[in-house]
């Protein structure tokens, strides 16, 4: 169990890395508040709209997960973990808003459409395989555990 919580928490990634935790982070937890806010435009009433199952449900449970996610990439607090379920959303995103772009409108449309969606899951494939970086609590986090394990 220590190893795995080590494997989560370990990041060799430089101080910058916080950068793009800001840039993601922000962009998620707006998206999530704005499900709540939105709800017609962006929340239950889009997810009826293209077609989501139990929209009701799955809109504000969506805008939670984006949310709590998008914080916890902020503080770089149990970062890898909270890329998972990011990368699950942005999937269903993509296979449920446009992947019929691509098949109407031919890939440049479905490209240009596709980029944020695109640059999230490239940011969150980033930080999934280097961790929050020096700036983060899981490197206080880990720098505890390993000053710990040497007393």
């Amino acid at each position: 169990m220590s190893r795995i919580v080590n494997n989560i928490l370990k990041t060799t990634a430089p101080k910058a890395v916080v950068l793009i935790r800001i840039l993601t982070g922000t962009v998620f937890l707006s998206e999530g508040t704005q499900k709540f806010l939105l709800p017609d435009q962006l929340g239950v009433g889009r997810f009826e709209k293209i077609g989501i199952l139990y929209p009701s449900v799955s809109a504000p449970l969506v805008g939670a997960v984006e949310i709590t996610c998008g914080i916890l990439l902020l503080l770089g607090l149990l970062t890898r973990l909270a890329c998972i379920p990011l990368l699950v959303t942005m999937t269903v995103a993509i296979l449920s808003t446009k992947v019929n772009v691509l098949m109407e409108s031919g890939f440049w449309k479905f490209a240009h459409e596709s980029r944020t969606d695109y640059s999230m899951i490239m940011c969150l494939a980033f930080l999934l395989i280097v961790g929050a970086g020096s700036v983060s609590c899981d490197h206080v986090l880990m720098s505890r555990r390993t000053s710990d394990a040497d007393t």
